[in-house]
């Protein structure tokens, strides 16, 4: 159970509570669990209706049932980056899925989430990184932070890039499946909007460290639109990339911002790099 507490200050005198609420984020869904829930909306400690209006010092208090099932605990070894009563974001080691599917039953970051919280609810990754990724991901404990915060993440991704790159770029190609694959992605007229905003960081012999950031987060985006441009990642196998020095694509979400979703305070996370791609930088 999460409990929010809002003030109402003058500006708010008046105001429905149920216009209040969904200003302020919460889901017409989650509205009305918490009408159906006994103490789910108070109003200065009584009963309220959501109808009934604000005002000022007024306290308002909503309480969030956790709902769902996590898959199996399983304590493993992973860097807890952030953490308070709404969120958690996990550096998310390679070759690590995000969610459990029938070849992957406990190896996954549900897992470990599910042995963290201790907490029988839903898993809410607010996005996911491939398996072969790393990085930063993040993680709602419970509905009204998920509903929040998708969509409104800007993550910064870096990887190691097939030769040299030595001005920043953009590129703006739609992507879309590769012939009959569920999984190849290629850039093409007919996929969705793409675009991919790219920075040289470092050069190598015979590759650059890049930093990523994305407007749109297409499947394999990055991955996709280097290779199309003559650049394929580092240990990229499915995109034509040079296997020999990293045995998975070079790429990690390294650093984050987000609006905090009960806060509402600006949140800026970083990560370090994994040995692997410390090892070729």
């Amino acid at each position: 159970m999460r409990k929010i507490e809002f003030t109402a200050c003058p500006n708010d005198s008046g105001i429905r509570i149920k216009d209040y609420l969904r200003a302020f984020g919460v889901s017409s869904s989650l509205l009305t669990r918490l009408k159906q829930t006994e103490n789910g909306i108070t109003l200065n400690g009584s009963f309220a209706r959501t109808i009934d209006t604000l005002s000022d010092g007024d306290k308002l208090v909503i309480e969030i049932e956790n709902r769902g099932h996590m898959p199996s605990p399983v304590k493993m070894d992973i860097e807890v980056c952030y953490e308070d009563e709404d969120i958690i974001v996990l550096n998310k080691p390679p070759l690590m899925p995000v969610h459990e599917s029938r070849n992957h039953i406990g190896d996954t970051l549900s897992n470990f989430v599910a042995y963290h919280l201790n907490e029988d609810t839903a898993f809410r990754a607010v996005y996911r990184l491939d398996r072969d990724t790393s990085g930063l991901v993040v993680v709602a404990k419970h509905e009204l932070a998920a509903s929040k915060l998708a969509g409104n993440i800007v993550k910064h991704y870096y990887a190691l890039v097939q030769g040299s790159i030595a001005e920043s770029g953009t590129v703006d190609l739609p992507v879309a499946r590769c012939g009959d694959s569920i999984i190849k992605r290629r850039v093409s007229e007919n996929g969705e909007r793409a675009v991919t905003h790219y920075e040289p960081v470092t050069g190598y012999d015979g590759y650059t460290l890049v930093k990523f950031t994305l407007e749109t987060g297409r499947t394999h985006q990055i991955r996709v639109h280097m290779s199309h441009i003559g650049h394929p990642l580092l240990g990229d196998s499915l995109y034509g990339g040079d296997c020999t020095m990293i045995n998975r694509q070079a790429l990690h979400c390294r650093d984050i911002r987000l609006t905090h979703p009960v806060t509402l305070k600006t949140v800026h996370i970083e990560c370090e790099f994994p040995k692997d791609i410390k090892n070729l930088i």
